[in-house]
């Protein structure tokens, strides 16, 4: 027996998310498929955790165990020969037999697109949040510097969540701008059901003018959801690493 840990990138567009449901494609089905076809195996795939329909991944991570005598390193390219092409194993590697990507997962980094432009970018359709009216950068700029640390974040956790805490910590964010492209990256211990692209949709309120950069702290400490801004939509979303 052997625990395969992968490192998945794909492209969210066209699946309903990360985990299987009883209706449309996902992620973790397909590459079940997979490895159905290339081992003969019904596996349970793990993953890190969910992703939503329309999100992407750079650095997805998740891991099962087999009884197939595939070398490891080569179970990558057995894989990508029999995933669609939106789907792709970049790493295949053996790992502890204990090792589970979910629970042993100390934290992640994502990173979100906004395509700011007057004119919507066909190429960028599926990738990233298209904003036509002009944004205040220096304001977004203020406001991320009050994310970092640890704080109960139930401000920026979507309100049908049920989760144990609302705590998290924040080791780090970033935003910059190239041309018409606004990156923000974020790095934590844990996310809250939608709290990156709630935290997008707050900064692009910022931006707007609709709220001040100095009212993030106090949108933390209300954590009340209805005080900060709206959902961003997926498309801009990325999870670009897991660590371990």
């Amino acid at each position: 027996m052997a625990n395969i840990k992968l490192t998945i990138e794909y492209e969210g567009t066209n699946y309903i998310g990360w985990q299987k449901q009883n209706k449309g494609n996902s992620i973790q089905g397909e590459i079940e498929k997979a490895i159905k076809l290339v081992t003969g195996e019904n596996i349970n795939l793990i993953g890190s955790g969910r992703t939503d329909s329309g999100v992407h991944a750079k650095g997805q991570v998740a891991n099962f165990i087999t009884k197939s005598k595939i070398p490891e390193d080569k179970f990558k390219f057995a894989l990508n020969s029999k995933l669609p092409r939106d789907i792709a194993i970049v790493d295949s590697e053996k790992v502890n037999e204990n090792f589970h990507a979910r629970y042993d997962a100390l934290g992640k980094r994502y990173k979100y697109l906004i395509y700011n432009s007057q004119i919507r970018s066909p190429l960028y359709r599926n990738f990233a949040y298209h904003l036509s009216y002009p944004l205040d950068y220096g304001e977004m700029e203020n406001a991320i510097k009050f994310l970092i640390g640890t704080h109960d974040f139930t401000s920026f956790m979507a309100s049908n969540s049920n989760v144990k805490s609302t705590i998290r910590t924040i080791n780090d964010v970033s935003l910059y701008k190239k041309e018409d492209l606004i990156v923000f990256s974020i790095e934590g211990n844990g996310f809250l059901y939608n709290m990156v692209r709630i935290i997008v949709g707050t900064l692009v309120d910022v931006g707007r003018g609709k709220i001040k950069s100095s009212s993030v702290p106090y949108i933390i400490s209300s954590k009340n959801r209805e005080v900060s801004g709206p959902t961003a939509p997926p498309q801009g979303l990325y999870l670009e690493k897991v660590y371990y």
